[in-house]
């Protein structure tokens, strides 16, 4: 069966290539599926892309949100038919032999497939609220308002929170707009612990959701952080970065720099599958997202910036890595 897939060959390097994928036996618990639609996971992928993330390794096909197509389907897998359209972490590939176990669900009928593998970003980043303590009525600044960013902000808001909104790209924050924040900062402009001084009647945020991943960043806006409020490190950090740490742990430790609390919000701490003595899976948050979704709780049109053929594939990492104004939400579409 030919098979095409988008290939990191090298560095900087996008390839596609026409593959061979043998069949010899589908699995009990595996199914063989056609791409309708997958996604870009912009930092992940751009990371991945760069040659600096050890787990990768290359030549490889990136990518892990998909909405497909079972084909053939294992005997195991009896609630799934050929025919049946799922989401799955699967990659930028036409076909795919993939589990059935864990995130392998069918994707809901009343929801644009466009829609589907949206999924994945918003489960990473429903981790950012699961191990926070938001509550009704809670001021919240979201650093990095990209997809995830995005996703985090809004589920934030459906939390109860008042949400601010900090980027560089004026096409982020504007997105950031109709998606429904509460104010969108412009990192560049003024004095930004100044303004959410203000938005907060001068007591800062109870939670900061530091979806950048730049050390930087999240380091340089403690100081709009309330006494006993959090950070909440939801983008993986990367690079180096030297600062003075006994200064950041300050803010921790001492009671006139906050007292606050660090946090992890890596989306792997949960389960994958539902587990009777743990609330939260992956599962569990993908299932509560397509409930968002079909209710339109959770907005996902904006979001879409491109729906590219999967022979593009090399403007559309140039396009992310260079272009962010225009580049943000990019689907291949597989058809």
């Amino acid at each position: 069966m030919q098979n095409k897939q988008i290939v990191f060959a090298a560095p900087w390097q996008v390839e596609v290539h026409d593959a061979t994928l043998f069949i010899s036996r589908i699995g009990d618990h595996e199914a063989l599926v056609k791409k309708r639609y997958t996604l870009i996971s912009p930092g992940t992928e751009l990371a991945c892309l760069s040659g600096n993330e050890g787990w990768f390794g290359m030549p490889g096909v990136p990518g892990y949100a998909s909405v497909s197509e079972i084909i053939e389907v294992g005997n195991g897998a009896r609630q799934f038919s050929p025919g049946d359209l799922v989401f799955h972490y699967g990659d930028h590939s036409t076909y795919q032999i993939v589990p059935t176990t864990g995130v392998f669900l069918k994707a809901p009928q009343n929801v644009p497939l466009t829609w589907v593998p949206f999924t994945r970003m918003a489960t990473v980043a429903f981790t950012s609220t699961r191990v926070s303590q938001i509550e009704l009525g809670d001021n919240v600044v979201v650093t990095g308002l990209g997809l995830i960013g995005n996703m985090a902000s809004q589920l934030a808001k459906l939390q109860g929170a008042n949400v601010f909104g900090i980027d560089l790209s004026n096409q982020r924050l504007k997105m950031a707009e109709t998606t429904g924040i509460d104010a969108a900062l412009h990192a560049g402009r003024g004095d930004i612990r100044e303004e959410v001084m203000r938005l907060t009647k001068g007591e800062g945020v109870s939670v900061l959701i530091e979806a950048t991943g730049v050390p930087k960043v999240a380091v340089d806006n403690l100081p709009l952080i309330a006494k006993f409020g959090e950070l909440i490190l939801l983008g993986s950090p990367r690079g180096q970065y030297q600062t003075n740490v006994t200064e950041m742990l300050n803010y921790v430790h001492l009671i006139n720099y906050g007292s606050i609390a660090f946090k992890g919000a890596h989306e792997w701490r949960y389960p994958v599958e539902k587990d009777s003595f743990v609330k939260h899976s992956l599962v569990r948050n993908s299932q509560i997202v397509f409930d968002l979704m079909a209710k339109n709780k959770l907005s996902i049109e904006p979001l879409i910036s491109h729906i590219l053929k999967p022979e593009e594939a090399a403007s559309a990492y140039e396009g992310l890595r260079n272009d962010k104004e225009h580049y943000y939400g990019v689907l291949f579409d597989w058809s």
